[in-house]
């Protein structure tokens, strides 16, 4: 018998199993995520938005609007 013996009882089963399902969709995760970032890095791309360009409409405004502007300094009294 092996010195460090793990014996779980059986009324842990059900959630030793979904820990361990939890574990592994933890990892398969993460290795998609890094996969994601080195694909991304590597096939050196252009961005989506620069050959779309800007379509959305707050992009079509300038900011602050001419009517939220002020010309005048704002005074303060003390």
């Amino acid at each position: 018998m092996p010195r460090r013996y793990s014996d779980y009882a059986d009324r842990i089963l059900f959630w030793n199993i979904i820990s361990s399902l939890g574990a592994f969709i933890s990892f398969f995760g993460g290795v998609i995520i890094m996969f994601i970032v080195w694909e991304a890095l590597v096939s050196k791309r252009v961005l989506i938005t620069v050959l779309v360009g800007y379509w959305d409409i707050e992009w079509g405004y300038e900011y602050p609007l001419s009517f939220h502007a002020s010309n005048e300094t704002a005074k303060i009294y003390l």
